[in-house]
This record gives C-alpha cells, sequence and structure tokens, in this order.
C-alpha cells in the first residue's frame, strides 16, 4: 500500500539546461554560413529601396496593408491575386516535405528561425559566459556575487537587444523603413508598431533565451509530422553502432568499438540527446555530433565517420564490408521525385499566371432595384456599377464599350463621353447606363447577352466582362 502521506508524482519532468560545447568542423561552419545569411535577409531587406515611380513606395520588399498590396521588388500582388501567396505556401510545404524526404530535418537544424536565432543567442552567451564548463559552473553557483550578477546582466542585455533588433527589423517590412525609424525614434510611431515589436522582443528573449529546445520539442508540430516524409533510405545523422560498441574507455581497446564513450557528441548537441540511443524525436539533423565525433576520430588515428548522414537501409551493406550507396541514389528516388515535380508544377503555375495576368481589370454589378428604367421616348435602361481596376503606376484613361446586340449603347453617369480617368493603383467605381431603343430586340427580349469591355487609350491594354441586359417583359 502507498503511503497517503506521500507526495504524488509528478507527470512532467523539470528541464535540465543544456549548455552545449563550442564545436568546430565543416557543419558547424555551415550553420555559420547559414545564420549569416539568413539574418542578413531578414534585418537588411526592408532597407532595399527599388524605384517604381513617383506615386508608389520605393521600398523593395513591403505589405502594404494600408493600400491592401504586397511588393516584392518589380511584383505588386493585389488582395484578389492571393492565390499567388497561396501557391507560395504550398511550395513552401512541398519543399519541406522534399528535404525531409532526402536529409531528414534539415531544415530544423539549419534554416528553421528558431534554431537560427538560438545559435546566436548561444553565442552571445558563450562570448560573455565562457563556454560549456564555465557556463555551468555559473549555472550551479549558488552564491550571487557581483560577477555572476554582472555577467547575467550583461548576457540578458544583449538579448534583449538582439530580440529588439529582430521586432523592428519585422514592422519594417510593413511600413517605409526610414520614416518608421524616425517615428520610432521620435515617439511619433502608431501605437501598434510598438505593440508588435514589444511582443515579438520578449517571444524573441524568451524563445532564444530560456525555451530553446523546449519549443522544437513540444511547441513545434514537425517532430511529429517527420516520419510520414521519411523511409528506410533518408540520409539522416545516426551512429554506426556496429563500429563503435562495445563502447569503453582505456589504451587497450581489445574487445571495444571506436566509440571511446567521451560524450562529446552529448556535449554539443543542442537538444541534449545522445544520438548513439538511435533516432529520436527530439534531434534536429544540426549535424554538431558529427563534428565532435570526427575530431575525437582523428585524435585517436580512427576512420572518421563514426556519427555521419546515414540510411538505414546501408546498414547491412556496411556491416559486410561494402561501402554505403552513392548520396544521389538516396536523394533521387520515387518519393523526392514526385516532391520535386509538384513543387515544379506549382512554381511553373505561379510564373505563368504572373506573366498572364492583365494590368486592367474589371467587375460589373447589375443593379436591380429597379431592373430596367422605361424612358420618356421609350428607351429601356439598365444600371451597372463597373469597378476598374489600374495597376499602373500613373493615371490612365480608360474607355467602356459593350459588344452584343448592335442597339446597345453605353453613356458613363456624369459625361456624355464613354471615358473614364483612373488614378493609379486605385479601384475606381463609376455607374454606367446601357441603353435599348424603344422597338429593338434588346428592349422587348427578357434578357439579352452583352460583353463590356474596357480599354487602355494609353497602351491598348483591354479586360472585358459578360453580364446581361434586362428588356421590357411581356
Amino acid at each position: 500500500m502507498s503511503d497517503n502521506n506521500s507526495p504524488a508524482p509528478s507527470l512532467y519532468a523539470s528541464r535540465e539546461p543544456i549548455f552545449p560545447r563550442r564545436v568546430s568542423g565543416n557543419f558547424r561552419n555551415l550553420k555559420w554560413i547559414i545564420m549569416i545569411f539568413t539574418l542578413g535577409i531578414y534585418y537588411l531587406t526592408p532597407w532595399i529601396r527599388w524605384d517604381r515611380g513617383p506615386q508608389l513606395p520605393d521600398q523593395a520588399v513591403l505589405i502594404d496593408l494600408a493600400n491592401r498590396r504586397f511588393f516584392f521588388f518589380w511584383i505588386e500582388i493585389w488582395p484578389h491575386e492571393f492565390y499567388f501567396v497561396a501557391g507560395l505556401l504550398i511550395m513552401a510545404g512541398l519543399g519541406l516535405f522534399l528535404f525531409t524526404s532526402a536529409l531528414g530535418r534539415v531544415w530544423c537544424g539549419y534554416a528553421c528561425p528558431q534554431t537560427v536565432w538560438t545559435d546566436l543567442y548561444i553565442l552571445v552567451e558563450r562570448w560573455i559566459e565562457g563556454d560549456r564548463n564555465a557556463r555551468l559552473r555559473l549555472h550551479r553557483q549558488k552564491k550571487l556575487d557581483f560577477r555572476k550578477v554582472r555577467l547575467r546582466l550583461t548576457k540578458w542585455v544583449t538579448w534583449f537587444l538582439i530580440g529588439l533588433a529582430t521586432g523592428g527589423a519585422w514592422v519594417f517590412y510593413f511600413a517605409d523603413a526610414p520614416t518608421l525609424l524616425r517615428d520610432l525614434v521620435t515617439l511619433n510611431a502608431h501605437p501598434v508598431a510598438y505593440t508588435t515589436m514589444l511582443f515579438l522582443t520578449l517571444t524573441t528573449f524568451f524563445f532564444g533565451g530560456f525555451a530553446r529546445e523546449q519549443i522544437c520539442i513540444y511547441a513545434c508540430p514537425w517532430p511529429r509530422i517527420q516520419a510520414a516524409m521519411m523511409d528506410e533510405d533518408t540520409l539522416t545523422v545516426g551512429y554506426r553502432e556496429w563500429r563503435g560498441e562495445p563502447r569503453g574507455k582505456g589504451k587497450s581497446r581489445e574487445g571495444l568499438g571506436d566509440c571511446i564513450d567521451c560524450n562529446a557528441c552529448v556535449n554539443v548537441c543542442p537538444v541534449g540527446i545522445d544520438i548513439r540511443d538511435g533516432q529520436q524525436m527530439e534531434c534536429i539533423t544540426c549535424a554538431l555530433c558529427i563534428d565532435a565525433c570526427d575530431d575525437v576520430m582523428e585524435k585517436l588515428g580512427k576512420p572518421r565517420g563514426l556519427i555521419d548522414y546515414l540510411a538505414f537501409s546501408d546498414e547491412p551493406r556496411e556491416r559486410a564490408g561494402h561501402a554505403p550507396r552513392p548520396i544521389w541514389q538516396h536523394v533521387f528516388r520515387p518519393r523526392t521525385i514526385l516532391y520535386t515535380t509538384l513543387w515544379s508544377l506549382v512554381g511553373i503555375g505561379l510564373v505563368f499566371a504572373l506573366f498572364i495576368r492583365p494590368e486592367i481589370e474589371m467587375t460589373v454589378a447589375p443593379v436591380r432595384n429597379p431592373t430596367f428604367v422605361t424612358l420618356s421616348d421609350g428607351t429601356i435602361r439598365n444600371t451597372y456599377d463597373v469597378r476598374l481596376l489600374n495597376k499602373h503606376g500613373e493615371d490612365r484613361p480608360f474607355r467602356i464599350t459593350l459588344t452584343g446586340d448592335s442597339a446597345l449603347r453605353v453613356q458613363v453617369e456624369g459625361t456624355p463621353y464613354e471615358t473614364v480617368d483612373v488614378p493609379a493603383n486605385e479601384t475606381y467605381l463609376t455607374r454606367v447606363y446601357v441603353l435599348a431603343p424603344s422597338g429593338s430586340d434588346a428592349a422587348e427580349a427578357e434578357r439579352t447577352e452583352f460583353r463590356f469591355w474596357v480599354e487602355d487609350l494609353t497602351n491598348g491594354d483591354r479586360a472585358h466582362t459578360d453580364t446581361i441586359f434586362n428588356g421590357r417583359t411581356n
């Protein structure tokens, strides 16, 4: 019987802080390059200028919520063209499936924002507090002396400034960056800008500085999905157990494998796992354990690759003393070819849609109350609300005409002409009348189909919309 006075066991394991050791090698260098590249893109992109003309913003990448447009260098996306954004999201998903199928969680290990900012925060922590052993001693030190307070405050302030720069860079994507920066400094920016910056600053500070691997293990859904994208031919970080076991320390290696149980692979792991225990959901495939193990193997005069990018299908071959299959045979297989094909088709479709989309567009809404009006001379008149979209960076004269029944004619409200001036980069609503003389077929028929046309008189571009003329009912 259990003691009723004993405390109930906890259902949750408390977090063990992880202090990764510094490591050097090819994969660590690759992570540095990707970190610098991705952070450079994020922080510098809002400051790139792009000349679009006198009436358009000159920021290369801008999400203009006020005018409901998205600018990306020479591309301009309008709200009704959201399918471009949807297509890009589909491509991102297929790309994630492709890379996971070929190389495991390579996205998580190298380019995921959580990984990139955590790497940056750990780098700052190492600069200020020292490498793994020094950080462990500081963590275990119970006495709160001046040195510990100074180091912690310096680290947290630096983390906070990185978070502030992160939140600041994000809001710059939604307004002209130089103007917004001046308004932020002079305290004249909109409260939404300050609120967004504060939220992103605090989340970056917490996620990168304290939560770290907890986000990857518990908050991110991808570790639980990735298994469906992988198979026995997927190249992922693994331990050659047949070569390393039985592991053990000591100069005499008789009866022992190549692994000396130095835990170098564990000490450099940013999520604190032991890759020698096999594939684990927590592994983000960063490959730092490969660098650490290769360094130890070189010092021992052993072949590199005890921990390496492996495919489970190659293990029987390697155990038999044969070389693993070439990398291309793992990368180019039916699953990855299917993902690549789908990804390419979506990309080609988006490019094709981008080049064929018109620079002018028109939508027509018949006014139903009343359906038609009979004028004093017997003419039947229908009313339509015509919405014209001018995507050019300058005002353009548009002419509205129709085809169908030759008796029908167009009249733009407020002018005897068929032309209207549409402002640059705006949607212009105008009321248009279509008239059918008394006695004509269109006037006497219940419904007559016809087509509205709009023509840009500057360059001759045209767009059309089909609709119906309502005549006199018998």
